[in-house]
């Protein structure tokens, strides 16, 4: 890696999170997202349906704003994402977030990120987060799989182990 970013991790319950932008990059980063408590905001004229249902489900921790981005919509945010499909729209987010000292993601230009989104690896106790610093998403997602399949082994030899033992 040209310029490794440093692995933080962080406590996002009460957050706000804006995520602006409705299609499958917004689903995957909301539903990485919502197991950590965060409060997110998703502004979109228009939702994939499984966004839709997850939005719907999730009212409690998901607001969302059926409309185009305003500059004022990151005004309160701590953490901004732009994942448009727009790259124009996702840039100005990525300005407007840096001149407010508002740490953002903009998904089609790694250039413009103030963090890396990770591929995220959770269990009752670790959570694992795994980044190639945008080179590489598909080794990123299979070092993913490649992870969870060694966790799921594990624990399964714990299991027998422990049921062996008494």
């Amino acid at each position: 890696m040209k310029e490794p970013y440093f692995p933080l991790f962080m406590n996002l319950s009460g957050q706000k999170i804006v995520t602006v932008g409705g299609g499958r990059i917004a689903l995957r980063r909301i539903k990485t997202l919502l197991p950590f408590g965060a409060e997110i905001c998703v502004i979109a004229p228009r939702l994939c349906g499984e966004l839709e249902k997850i939005c719907r489900e999730r009212a409690d921790a998901v607001q969302v704003l059926r409309r185009t981005y305003r500059p004022e919509d990151v005004k309160n945010a701590d953490l901004v994402l732009a994942a448009t499909d727009s790259r124009e729209v996702n840039r100005m987010i990525g300005q407007e977030c840096r001149e407010k000292g508002i740490l953002v993601n903009v998904a089609d230009d790694h250039t413009l990120c103030d963090f890396y989104f990770p591929s995220v690896v959770m269990t009752e106790d670790t959570v694992i987060g795994i980044s190639s610093g945008g080179a590489s998403p598909g080794k990123t997602k299979q070092m993913r799989r490649d992870i969870e399949n060694l966790l799921k082994t594990s624990e399964e030899l714990h299991k027998l182990y422990d049921n062996e033992i008494v």
